[in-house]
């Protein structure tokens, strides 16, 4: 059953399940997990009580699972969700970002598309201008980092890439990771002329973006072995704290290279960002019972990219929202929690993705069905 702690369950959308959650306004942005949903539109003016305003659909074997908006600009991925042979039939579908013009949420107008080769777009920050993409390229091996200026909406433009040695097959590369997992850019997000790109099981890159034409690294740090969890998500907090500059950074709990416990996060002193250190855990007490395997999706998805000074909500799979505050970078205290109600059919929740609005409240997506809209306390 539901439980909470400094948090209230104020309004919810019945809704198919999603990856990712965002707010322009007061517009919600729904990205769902599983064709022939593709994004779903709402007015939250009144959170309890959700409007539903348009939905786009996309065909079978793809999904959209993620989207930003931002001055009137909605991206969305397209990537692909299973086997090619699933597309429907007569459909010439590809991998990339779709451009829509929601200036009208009601009826969100396609303004282009980027192509890319292979399964295409995964996560992407996108800034109103610039949009940072993990996406697949033609003789590149998995996913690498591309940077589209989006000036002209209509007209998106390539302006630089990046990728982990290795990566450019067609360049001749020596490929040194055959013995490994194969290196796959999950997240890229900016701060400043940064780039902080998680690479999934190949930990993050810190990359300088000054001359956004040719990315630049600065820092990386690749996990112990003993965690085995891919690296999901890099957050920096604004400003220093006890003196030290800081980022968040999580792992998700899934595709585990071998047995372990749940996944958690990190926080890393990035003060020297040539040399990342870990030097605090964030973790929900008792889910990791005694070291031991869990089933996946037990522990640690995603950190709220819109937070409120050093108050952080996660969307913990599991176990729900869960909400930290990091004043302390070496000491992060949980606050607050909302653990949702499983989904009919299900044994427990799956919350995949979350988001703030302007009041602080917060929007968890569980990825098998619905929207919870939260008060908290504390974040506001």
């Amino acid at each position: 059953m539901a439980s909470a702690h400094n948090t209230k369950l104020i309004g919810h959308i019945d809704c198919d399940g999603g990856g990712q959650v965002w707010i322009e306004g007061n517009i919600l942005y729904v990205a769902h997990m599983k064709a022939p949903s593709g994004t779903s539109i709402y007015d939250i003016s009144d959170p309890a009580s959700p409007k539903f305003l348009s939905k786009i659909d996309l065909p079978d074997g793809w999904h959209s699972h993620k989207v930003r908006v931002k001055n009137g600009i909605m991206i969305v991925n397209h990537e692909e969700n299973g086997p090619r042979d699933v597309l429907q039939s007569g459909q010439n579908f590809q991998g990339g970002l779709m451009i829509y013009d929601v200036s009208k949420p009601a009826s969100p107008k396609p303004i282009t598309k980027w192509i890319t080769h292979g399964a295409g777009v995964h996560r992407y920050d996108f800034d109103g201008r610039y949009a940072y993409v993990s996406a697949t390229k033609e003789g590149f091996v998995s996913n690498i980092v591309v940077i589209l200026d989006l000036i002209d909406p209509a007209k998106p433009v390539e302006v630089g890439k990046w990728w982990i040695p290795g990566q450019w097959a067609a360049g001749g590369e020596e490929y040194p990771w055959a013995m490994f997992t194969r290196p796959r850019c999950h997240h890229p997000l900016r701060v400043g002329d940064r780039l902080y790109v998680s690479y999934w099981h190949h930990g993050f890159y810190i990359l300088d973006i000054s001359d956004i034409s040719n990315p630049k690294m600065v820092g990386h740090d690749r996990r112990s072995p003993a965690f085995p969890n891919p690296t999901h998500t890099c957050l920096v907090i604004p400003g220093t704290h006890k003196g030290r500059k800081i980022m968040i950074v999580a792992d998700e709990d899934v595709a585990a290279l071998r047995p372990s416990a749940p996944a958690f996060a990190m926080v890393y002193d990035i003060t020297d960002e040539t040399l990342p250190t870990p030097i605090s855990t964030i973790n929900v007490a008792g889910v990791d019972k005694d070291g031991s395997q869990q089933p996946p999706m037990t522990g640690c998805h995603q950190p709220s990219e819109i937070f409120n000074g050093t108050i952080v909500p996660f969307a913990w799979f599991a176990q729900g929202l869960r909400i930290f505050d990091v004043k302390d970078p070496y000491a992060p205290q949980e606050i607050a929690h909302y653990q949702p109600d499983p989904a009919l059919g299900q044994t427990r929740c799956s919350s995949n993705d979350l988001t703030m609005d302007s009041r602080g409240l917060i929007y968890l997506v569980d990825r098998i069905r619905g929207v919870d809209i939260i008060e908290a306390k504390q974040v506001s």
